[in-house]
């Protein structure tokens, strides 16, 4: 399985008013594996930078000034993500963006989701921690990522942060299908569990001693004469056929 963690910084916050993304981060994973084969560009967005976007990011115009546009790296992002599955925090507002962009680019180009399957990681962290705050921080805390360098956002700093908490997301669940197959449950994907091949020697039998004996058969009583009945005293009794122990009311 193709990955790619994606995340975006724009100008504002609604494409239908124009705003536009300068930023696009995508982290690729491939087996559950960090490839180290990201793509990260800038872009310049022919218009200004809303005032409260930039203090969330720190991008300015100025820096974006030499940047390609959307145009000039659309092909090359097509390309890098068809076929892949995209895991995003909070899908719909990139999902929003890219195909914005995209319509922008050119009419007859395909809206993202029609070359790449898309995963969003925050309705995942909602299904596993209801009633919890899921923000990529909160999800940093709860799972003991390092987010420290994580002054402003950024959409590869992000990008690279949401890998490492959804692969701690969905690393560890299993569940048992009828069919006998053993896999383990990611949450949006699923993967085999190969089992072991460990020579088994004899089954070792460890009887318990005449103290351990006596010391169960004295809480048993303890149990009927507390409860007034102790179930696992009488199948005791019935499976031997003798009385239960002395001592027993």
């Amino acid at each position: 399985m193709r990955q790619i963690v994606l995340d975006t910084e724009t100008t504002g916050l609604e494409p239908s008013e124009g705003h536009r993304i300068i930023e696009i981060g995508c982290v690729e994973v491939v087996e559950r594996g960090l490839t180290g084969n990201d793509f990260h560009r800038y872009i310049q967005p022919d218009r200004a930078i809303d005032a409260g976007a930039e203090a969330v990011h720190g991008i300015t115009n100025a820096f974006l000034a030499d940047k390609p546009r959307f145009a000039d790296i659309a092909d090359e992002l097509l390309d890098y993500c068809r076929g892949a599955e995209l895991v995003i925090h909070n899908a719909p507002f990139d999902v929003g963006f890219l195909n914005h962009e995209l319509k922008g680019w050119r009419d007859d180009a395909p809206a993202i989701e029609h070359i790449c399957t898309v995963a969003d990681s925050l309705v995942l962290a909602r299904r596993m921690h209801p009633g919890q705050r899921n923000s990529l921080d909160a999800l940093c805390k709860r799972y003991g990522i390092d987010n420290t360098q994580r002054e402003l956002h950024g959409a590869l700093l992000d990008a690279q942060i949401l890998a490492e908490v959804y692969l701690a997301m969905t690393g560890g669940q299993v569940s048992l299908h009828l069919a006998g197959e053993e896999q383990v449950e990611t949450g949006l994907t699923r993967e085999a569990v190969r089992p072991l091949n460990i020579a088994r020697g004899a089954l070792r039998v460890v009887r318990a001693s005449a103290a351990e004996v006596a010391a169960h058969e004295a809480r048993l009583a303890a149990i009927h004469k507390a409860s007034g009945g102790c179930v696992w005293l009488a199948e005791e009794a019935g499976a031997d056929g003798t009385a239960p122990a002395a001592g027993v009311a």
